[in-house]
C-alpha cells in the first residue's frame, strides 16, 4: 500500500466512545429534558443550569495537567457503567425519577474511568461527582424533612421576635402577629430546597479554596448550619418588617429579595469560614 494512503494507528477515529455517546444520549434524552424542565419551572433548582458548566470548568482548569497524563483504559469502569445501567432499569421500572437521574452520573463516571483510566479520574472526579447537585432531592426525603424544618424555623423565629419585644404567637408552623397578620412558614420557607444549591456552592468553594481534605470536609459541612441560620434570619426579618413597617412590604419586597439575601449572606459566611480555616492552618515562622 502506498505510504500516502497508510493511516497512523494513533490518529484513527475511535468509533467506540462515539457510538456509546449516541446510544446513551438516546437512552437519557427524556431524563435530560425532564431535568431541564424542572430547573426552568422551579426556582429552587434553577442552579441546575450552572452545574454542568461548573463541571466543565473544573475539568478545563486542569487541562494542562491532563495533557501530560497518558490515557489508559481501566476495566474497573465497566462494572461501574453496568451498575449505572442497572440503577436506570430499576428506577424506570419503579417510576423513581431520582434513581434514573442518579444513574446518569454513575454511567458518566463509569465511562470516564473505562476510557481514560484511574490517573485521569483522580484529577477530574470532583467535576463528575458535582453533577449530583443538578438532581432535585427525592420527594420522600423532602417531605420527611420539610415539616420538621418548618416547625424549627417558626420556633426559632418566634424566640428572637420575643427577644426584641414583638408579641408573636406560634401555632405549628404559623406565626401570629398583632394586627391580625399571620405569617405561614410554608414548605418553600423551610430552607430545605435552598440548602441544596448552597451545598453545591459549599462543595465548590471547599474544592477551590482548601487543599487539606479535612478542611474541605469542614467547609462543606459548615454549609448546613449556615444555610439553616440564614433561613431563620430570613423569616425573622420578614416578620419584623410586617410588624414595624407594613404587611405589604413583607409580602412583596421582603419576600421577593429574601431568597437572594439568604444566598448572599450564606456565601459571605462560607468565605469567612474558609478564611478562618486558612489562617488556622498557617504555621508561625520560627
Amino acid at each position: 500500500m502506498p505510504e500516502a494512503l497508510q493511516l497512523n494507528p494513533s490518529k484513527r477515529f475511535n468509533f467506540e466512545p462515539t457510538l456509546l455517546a449516541v446510544v446513551l444520549l438516546g437512552l437519557y434524552f427524556q431524563v435530560i429534558i425532564g431535568l431541564v424542565s424542572e430547573w426552568w419551572t422551579d426556582s429552587n433548582y434553577s442552579h441546575g443550569f450552572l452545574v454542568p458548566l461548573i463541571c466543565l470548568f473544573v475539568i478545563w482548569r486542569k487541562r494542562n495537567l491532563l495533557k501530560t497524563i497518558e490515557k489508559e483504559k481501566s476495566r474497573l469502569g465497566f462494572p461501574v457503567f453496568l451498575a449505572g445501567l442497572l440503577i436506570y432499569v430499576i428506577g424506570t421500572a419503579g417510576a423513581e425519577y431520582f434513581s434514573v437521574r442518579f444513574s446518569l452520573v454513575v454511567v458518566i463516571f463509569g465511562l470516564a474511568l473505562y476510557f481514560f483510566g484511574k490517573r485521569i479520574i483522580k484529577e477530574i472526579w470532583f467535576g463528575i461527582i458535582f453533577l449530583l447537585f443538578m438532581i432535585p432531592i427525592p420527594y420522600v426525603i423532602y417531605y420527611a424533612l420539610a415539616f420538621p424544618m418548618q416547625l424549627l424555623s417558626s420556633k426559632v423565629s418566634v424566640f428572637f421576635l420575643h427577644l426584641i419585644g414583638v408579641p408573636a404567637l406560634r401555632q405549628g408552623n404559623i406565626i401570629y402577629l398583632p394586627g391580625a397578620y399571620t405569617l405561614e412558614v410554608a414548605e418553600a420557607c423551610s430552607g430545605l430546597r435552598s440548602l441544596v444549591s448552597l451545598l453545591a456552592l459549599g462543595a465548590l468553594l471547599a474544592y477551590l479554596l482548601q487543599k487539606s481534605k479535612l478542611k474541605q470536609v469542614t467547609l462543606f459541612l459548615s454549609t448546613i448550619p449556615i444555610a439553616i441560620l440564614a433561613n431563620f434570619f430570613r423569616i425573622f426579618l420578614t416578620a419584623v418588617g410586617a410588624y414595624t413597617i407594613s404587611v405589604k412590604l413583607a409580602e412583596d419586597f421582603l419576600h421577593e429579595v429574601s431568597g437572594i439575601f439568604v444566598f448572599l449572606i450564606s456565601t459571605f459566611f462560607l468565605l469567612c469560614v474558609s478564611l478562618l480555616l486558612n489562617l488556622f492552618g498557617k504555621r508561625k515562622p520560627v
